[in-house]
């Protein structure tokens, strides 16, 4: 397959190269013999320092020496080159037709359609609020526990919020409360919690979370299934949509490639049809 593939960049490029780059026992080193030689790469052989476009030329005259070498056998005269040519050609005939019919199908999609489909599809082309908070813990589990606990519980929460207000470094205040205090596994990080989406949250902690201000701190406890929180928050992404213009074409990619697939098949599903086929 990689050898048809070589074969076939081979074909598709041009021969008419205006650079000079030597021979090789007379034949010219042109352009296409070098995109052969490094294509795969991504190099560009214009980029490269003197030391890597030696190589490459040496890796050129390599080829052309062993291709010369190939074509003196007599190897193009063989029933297996004929057949692997063949079928070559075949493969070639079939990528330049798909390609045309992609083409033909991409330059036929209107700028509405692409505008509808942004304006129908825009979570695929957003990115979600996300939030960069730090809490401390006071666990509290009112299936398990009585009133009496809970109100203890709620009030130790609501003593570290005086010490909080208290404190001139807030922050610094909250990482040490929440290294001393937090009964939550984020604890002995400060409390830290890193970045998260709102819904990978219990909703009573998302809700309080995003009300607040960079910097600002809870100043009642917030309460959900696992305890009281002191939430701070620490930093915010807002919601972003990309611009159409940023994406027009890769709607265009995506909804030619629907309709591809689509063709294609009604292509394969009618040539079926009228076919002979016999499998065995």
């Amino acid at each position: 397959m990689i050898k048809k593939i070589a074969l076939a960049s081979m074909v598709l490029l041009t021969v008419a190269q205006a650079k000079d780059y030597g021979t090789v026992n007379g034949e010219k080193i042109t352009e296409t013999d070098i995109s052969v030689t490094i294509g795969q790469t991504g190099m560009k052989y214009e980029t490269l320092d003197d030391t890597m476009k030696k190589r490459v030329l040496e890796m050129v005259v390599d080829r052309k020496l062993l291709t010369q070498e190939a074509e003196k056998s007599g190897i193009d005269k063989t029933e297996a080159y004929t057949s692997q040519l063949k079928s070559l050609k075949r493969d070639l005939a079939l990528d330049m037709w798909m390609k045309k019919e992609m083409k033909t199908l991409e330059e036929g999609i209107s700028k509405e359609k692409l505008q509808k489909f942004y304006k129908d599809n825009k979570p695929q082309f957003s990115t979600v609020k996300k939030l960069q908070a730090r809490h401390i813990l006071i666990m509290a589990d009112e299936k398990k526990l009585s009133k009496e606990e809970m109100a203890k519980a709620k009030t130790k929460a609501e003593a570290l919020i005086k010490e909080l207000d208290g404190a001139k470094d807030k922050k610094a205040k909250f990482i040490e409360l929440a290294k001393s205090k937090s009964e939550g596994p984020s604890g002995k990080d400060g409390g830290d919690l890193g970045w998260f989406e709102l819904g990978r949250m219990v909703p009573e902690f998302s809700t309080a979370a995003d009300a607040l201000k960079v910097g600002e701190y809870t100043k009642t406890p917030v309460k959900t299934q696992f305890g009281y929180h002191i939430i701070m928050l620490d930093d915010r992404k807002e919601a972003t949509l990309k611009p159409f213009e940023k994406v027009e074409e890769q709607i265009r990619v995506q909804l030619s490639g629907q309709e591809f697939a689509g063709k294609m098949k009604a292509k394969t599903d009618e040539l079926r049809k009228a076919a002979k086929i016999e499998l065995k």
